[in-house]
C-alpha cells in the first residue's frame, strides 16, 4: 500500500506516526504553529487498500475506477476559531463515497473563507481535540472510515453547502 502525507511538517510518501501527529491536535501551542504555516488544508492518502495494491491507480482508469486500486483520503481544512473540517473519500475499485465531519449542522449556511478563498460551511467544523481520535483511527485502520466522530454523506448535504466563493463576497 502507498501512503502519502501532506502536512506542513510531514510531506511525502509516508504517514507520520500517531504519536508525532497527536500534539498538533491536542497541544494549543503546536496547533498555533499549524495556523502560522500559510496553509490551512492538509491530508492523508492510502492507495491499494482492500487487496488492490497490484492494480493501476484510479487516475489511469477513470469512471468509477472498476479495476483500479482503491484509495482512501482524509482531508483537513483548519480554522483557528472553529477547529477542523474533515472529509473522508474512498474511490477506485467501484467505490465512490465522500463523507464530512458533523459539527453544528444548524450552521451549514454560515461559511468561513479558507486561505485559498474557498468557502467552507461552519457546521462541518469540529474542535481539533474531537477530530484527533478519528485521525488516529484512520491511520491505525489503514484508511477505514473512522467511527470516533459523526459523519454526513456528501450526497445528504443540502444544495449550496459549498457555494462558489464569489457568490458571497460578504464572507471574510
Amino acid at each position: 500500500m502507498d501512503r502519502t502525507s501532506d502536512f506542513p511538517f510531514a510531506r511525502g510518501s509516508f504517514w507520520p506516526t500517531p504519536m508525532a501527529l497527536e500534539p498538533y491536535f491536542l497541544d494549543p501551542r503546536l496547533s498555533e504553529q499549524l495556523w502560522s504555516t500559510g496553509c490551512d488544508n492538509w491530508g492523508l492518502d492510502i492507495t491499494g487498500i482492500h487487496g488492490t495494491s497490484h492494480l493501476p491507480p484510479y487516475a489511469q482508469i477513470g469512471g468509477k475506477g472498476i479495476g483500479s486500486a482503491v484509495t482512501a483520503s482524509l482531508m483537513f481544512w483548519a480554522n483557528p476559531e472553529l477547529g477542523v473540517l474533515l472529509m473522508y473519500d474512498k474511490f477506485g475499485g467501484g467505490f465512490g463515497e465522500t463523507y464530512f465531519s458533523t459539527g453544528d449542522l444548524s450552521r451549514l449556511k454560515e461559511w468561513v473563507r479558507t486561505l485559498y478563498d474557498d468557502l467552507r460551511p461552519v457546521g462541518l467544523y469540529i474542535p481539533l481535540a474531537q477530530a484527533w481520535p478519528a485521525v488516529k483511527q484512520f491511520i491505525e485502520s489503514d484508511g477505514d472510515l473512522p467511527t470516533a466522530i459523526g459523519w454526513i454523506k456528501a450526497e445528504n448535504l443540502p444544495r449550496g453547502t459549498f457555494p462558489d466563493p464569489w457568490d458571497h463576497p460578504e464572507v471574510k
